[in-house]
């Protein structure tokens, strides 16, 4: 129930701030990166279902841009590489429930006469006195619920050699709206942040976004 409040707090700010400027996501990375490996060329690894999907270019691209940032070469040839680029993503629904007052039990309307819906013959705290409290009492309760997005990235780094694993991130993010595009270029970001970063540690990421919802360096 704790993490469901939470969530319901989160969103609800977003809801209530129109637009955020900090975008947060959990990432935990697992790596044996040495300085070496800083010189090697990389070439992505898609998987058949991923070679002709444009989604999935889109998203390389990204990727391709943090590399590129972080000082890493691309190799002009996928069998020069001495490095290769693994990722998947994905996004799933749940659905988030919450109960409160089916009414405001701080205030129960004006004095004693007419009002904006007729006569209130109780006054300001209505027929109960200024100590009731519905939350004691066990007075009328609401429950709404609505959807909450989970979205996750996971990139890989692994020798060609070898197939050794040199580095492997997982981002995981969440929001109040549907779609995975919007997402990926801060949770891109997040992944790569002081690379390769604590390993076996997740860390809480805030990137600033501009009002288009981009990364601002």
């Amino acid at each position: 129930m704790k993490r469901w409040l939470y969530t319901f707090i989160a969103a609800a700010g977003l809801l209530l701030s129109g637009c955020a400027s900090v975008i947060e996501s959990n990432v935990t990375s697992f790596h044996a990166w040495s300085p070496a490996d800083n010189d090697k060329a990389y070439a992505f690894a898609p998987t058949p279902a991923q070679e002709n999907d444009l989604e999935y270019q889109n998203y390389a691209g990204l990727i391709r841009q943090e590399l590129q940032f972080l000082g890493f070469t691309e190799a002009a040839q996928p069998k020069q590489a001495q490095l290769n680029v693994s990722f998947s993503y994905g996004i799933n629904t749940e659905q988030v429930v919450v109960s409160r007052p089916a009414y405001d039990p701080f205030f129960y309307g004006p004095a004693p006469g007419w009002g904006r819906f007729g006569p209130r013959p109780f006054g300001f705290y209505g027929p109960y006195g200024p100590f009731y409290d519905p939350f004691w009492y066990g007075g009328p309760m609401q429950t709404t619920s609505y959807p909450v997005f989970l979205r996750r990235l996971q990139i890989g780094i692994s020798n060609v050699a070898d197939g050794k694993k040199l580095f492997d991130v997982v981002v995981d993010s969440e929001g109040n709206r549907a779609g995975l595009a919007s997402a990926m270029p801060y949770m891109v970001r997040s992944a790569f942040e002081d690379f390769p970063g604590p390993s076996g540690v997740t860390r809480r990421i805030r990137i600033k976004v501009d009002k288009d919802g981009q990364p601002v360096d």
